[in-house]
């Protein structure tokens, strides 16, 4: 009954699409698509997700390279080959069936104007069907509207409906699902699993960046993705773009797994106000049992910021080769923070492992590099977010320069010679694609810290001779005896900022360095491979951040109707 309702509705806007009156309408022109928008927008477009869908049309072109050459994509074909040869031979037809026939099958769950269901009509080379569901009638109405202007009703066709319930029971197969939708996905996974081919390709967006990198709903992002993220503490609220990203695929992973599904990341980014995942889907029980050894909780130190991750499970490999599975041992840090003696705060239970997949990603730029940037008006944006993207360590978390610099009261160390003494001491650095100003490296935090301690020293020698030359021309009596002062506090300990007092975290940390800190030789002067590398990408001309075309461009509110 319901069934034939929906039918008899979607006949009835069909009906109405004989005549397209185009003043009635806003053209937008965008990709290779043209759509016609209503006046009163009443369904949904916004036009900052323009990098969004760039990115996608070159991620599913990038997968169905990497499809075509998988174990399930030649099986496919073969399949495919040989039922198209049997159609032609009852047909009376001699030519073989070509490898090349489109076969790619996407849907798009929450499609709004049909934008990008329209552009995956005209952009993506296999594709043999685009479904746009949507649960508005006017919304429908609207690709139907856009379908017929673009004279894709042979691939693309929509469907009026509530996308979990069309997506739920794998009565749908597609080898994509795409997931964009307004605010959480979270609601929607659970379908889209099971109606994902073998194989296949997830791509998710969350815009409810406030949630997932934000500090003020804690519950709200627990209730949603199973974890939370640092919170708003100083040094580590600036982790938690890349906390939401671990917190979105952990969500994914653990509904997978109930059906013995496991998933791959193979880019996952944060984009201005929202998340964006690409995630490979196929069926393993065996990968599902390393799920717990790939998901971990992070204890995070509310003073220093010092990270420490637990996993949540352990694989022990035998003299045989075969695997045990056993619970985690921990805690990996005590009650208080052995270098500044804060507190410890609690972050996840969040993915563990790699965020990106270099193949993927090199795919990716391989064809972004293709596109006509007449076209595609991102390309610049693509090629700088999947470069950094693909440069960065694999080790969680990362942390801002300036933030580190701040709690010892010290000159904030250059990126460059922080990259030297890291380098020099044998450990690697990277930049991240989330933040600004912020780095990855592979050194400890001891480390780190003592590197922070060592750059506090040399800025307080030159200080101390700089001071000194002031003395020897200052009249002033008042300010002859502030310089005196300095000078004293310098020499007492010139390891120790004369702007620091008991309490602070820089104090504690400097006070107790004896004791936690190693010692170490370290160079902010020679050159190294590590120090050059980040040199030369920084100089590299590349787009990260999104730039304003127009005035007042951003997120537009929410359909009404």
């Amino acid at each position: 009954m319901i069934k034939t309702i929906k039918s008899h509705l979607q006949r009835i806007l069909r009906s109405k699409m004989s005549q397209i009156n185009v003043d009635d309408y806003v053209t937008v022109k965008e990709g290779k698509a043209t759509i016609l928008s209503l006046k009163e927008n009443k369904v949904f477009y916004n036009p900052i997700q323009q990098f969004n869908r760039d990115l996608s049309v070159t991620a599913i072109r990038a997968w169905s390279e990497l499809y075509l050459q998988s174990k399930e994509g030649k099986r496919e074909t073969r399949k495919r080959t040989i039922s198209e040869a049997e159609k032609e031979s009852t047909e009376g037809e001699e030519k073989s069936a070509s490898t090349t026939t489109p076969f790619i099958t996407i849907l798009e769950a929450l499609s709004a104007t049909g934008l990008r269901a329209i552009r995956y009509g005209h952009e993506i080379p296999l594709l043999k069907q685009v479904v746009a569901n949507d649960l508005l009638p006017e919304a429908v109405k609207s690709i139907d509207r856009n379908i017929e202007y673009n004279n894709l009703k042979d691939k693309v066709s929509s469907n009026l409906g509530d996308a979990i319930h069309y997506m739920s029971g794998g009565q749908n197969k597609f080898h994509v699902v795409d997931l964009d939708p307004y605010g959480t996905a979270t609601p929607f996974i659970d379908g889209a699993l099971q109606s994902i081919n073998e194989e296949g390709l997830l791509l998710v967006t969350c815009t409810d960046a406030g949630v997932l990198a934000g500090s003020g709903y804690p519950e709200k992002c627990f209730a949603l993705y199973g974890g939370n993220n640092f919170g708003n503490t100083y040094i580590g609220g600036e982790a938690n773009h890349e906390a939401g990203l671990r917190l979105i695929l952990h969500m994914i992973a653990t509904n997978a797994a109930k059906y013995k599904k496991t998933i791959e990341p193979l880019l996952s980014l944060s984009i201005d106000f929202y998340m964006r995942v690409f995630i490979r889907v196929k069926t393993s029980p065996m990968s599902v049992k390393h799920l717990a050894s790939s998901t971990m909780i992070t204890y995070h130190c509310v003073g220093c910021g010092n990270k420490s991750n637990q996993f949540l499970g352990r694989v022990e490999t035998k003299k045989n080769g075969t695997k045990k599975f056993q619970t985690a041992s921990g805690p990996p840090v005590g009650v208080r923070c052995e270098y500044c003696t804060s507190s410890h705060h609690l972050a996840g239970p969040m993915w563990g492992g790699p965020l990106h997949n270099h193949e993927f990603i090199d795919t990716v730029m391989k064809i972004n590099d293709s596109h006509d940037t007449s076209v595609y008006g991102t390309t610049e944006r693509i090629r700088g977010m999947v470069t950094v993207a693909k440069n960065e360590l694999l080790e969680p978390f990362y942390f801002n320069l300036n933030q580190l610099s701040s709690y010892f009261k010290s000159p904030p160390i250059p990126i460059n010679d922080l990259c030297k003494a890291i380098g020099n001491l044998g450990y690697d650095v990277s930049l991240t694609h989330a933040q600004k100003n912020c780095i990855k490296t592979t050194a400890p935090w001891n480390v780190v810290l003592q590197i922070n301690r060592q750059w506090l020293i040399k800025c307080n020698k030159e200080a101390l001779e700089k001071t000194k030359e002031m003395l020897e021309t200052q009249q002033d009596e008042d300010k002859k005896a502030k310089l005196v002062k300095k000078i004293e506090s310098l020499e007492n300990d010139i390891s120790m900022s004369p702007n620091l007092t008991e309490g602070m975290v820089g104090y504690k940390i400097l006070s107790r360095a004896k004791e936690t800190l190693p010692e170490l030789e370290v160079n902010f002067d020679d050159r190294c491979e590590v120090s050059d590398k980040i040199n030369k990408f920084r100089k590299l001309k590349i787009v990260r951040y999104q730039e304003n075309p127009t005035k007042n461009w951003g997120p537009k509110s929410r359909p009404s109707s």
